[in-house]
């Protein structure tokens, strides 16, 4: 498979060095550095990126309005990086078409971790040294998390999750039927402090649910445990 292309849209030049240094580390070399909307635009149409890495605040407008300019000919992914922390920000990027939201200032190899995350669902294979014989994908019902946790199968076929939705079913798989706080989750998933960031984990699961079950409205795996939490429900015998 040819090697994948990835676009970084920053205007802190410093910042997208390092992302692109931390990236080549991974072994991803075809990477194309934009500060601008417009300049990103062009070499969007010139390369046709795998990715997009996307700064919210440039020099010339906002990244929401590149985003959805992208999505209007495209279905990349695209991870936001922002310094904007409020919860309708991060809410504004998942709904226009993002597939993951960063806040800075962040680690430039989570970030890499996240693009390889995105890559790997869309079918790009870096040369990683293959797991230790004593690591086991997790199966829990008819969900398979791989052993570096950057997949997730219903039933043998592979789910369209973004990384967060991924760390759901992550925290979810390993503590089945056991209920898990909306502080817990967000804690786990999004590596930070809970400050009532409840709109955010309910976005999240709603969007998990659209993807894993049969009826998002009546759910039977991810169910609400009202004043609680969320808890993965599966039978007894199913479990492995």
């Amino acid at each position: 498979m040819q090697e994948p292309t990835i676009l970084i849209v920053e205007d802190e030049a410093d910042l997208a060095n390092l992302l692109k240094i931390s990236l080549q580390k991974e072994g991803y070399q075809q990477i194309t550095i934009a500060g601008t909307i417009q300049e990103a635009w062009t070499s969007f149409q010139q390369i046709a990126p795998n990715i997009v890495l996307l700064d919210v605040m440039l020099p010339d407008g906002e990244g929401y309005d590149l985003c959805r300019r992208i999505r209007e000919v495209s279905h990349v992914p695209v991870l936001f990086m922002s310094a904007k922390t409020e919860e309708i920000d991060k809410i504004v990027g998942l709904a226009i078409g993002g597939d993951d939201y960063i806040t800075k200032p962040f680690s430039p190899k989570e970030v890499a971790y996240r693009v390889k995350a995105q890559l790997r669902r869309a079918g790009y294979q870096t040369q990683d040294a293959p797991p230790s014989s004593s690591e086991k994908a997790i199966q829990v019902g008819p969900f398979q998390l791989n052993t570096d946790e950057t997949e997730v199968q219903k039933d043998g076929v592979l789910l369209e999750l973004t990384a967060k939705e991924i760390g759901l079913m992550a925290c979810f798989m390993r503590n089945p039927n056991r209920i898990l706080s909306k502080e817990t989750l967000f804690e786990r998933v999004w590596g930070e402090d809970f400050f009532g960031s409840d709109n955010t984990v309910m976005v999240h699961i709603r969007r998990l649910r659209e993807k894993i079950e049969q009826d998002a409205s009546r759910p039977m795996y991810i169910t609400t445990v009202k004043g609680l939490g969320y808890k993965l429900v599966i039978p007894q015998e199913a479990q492995r």
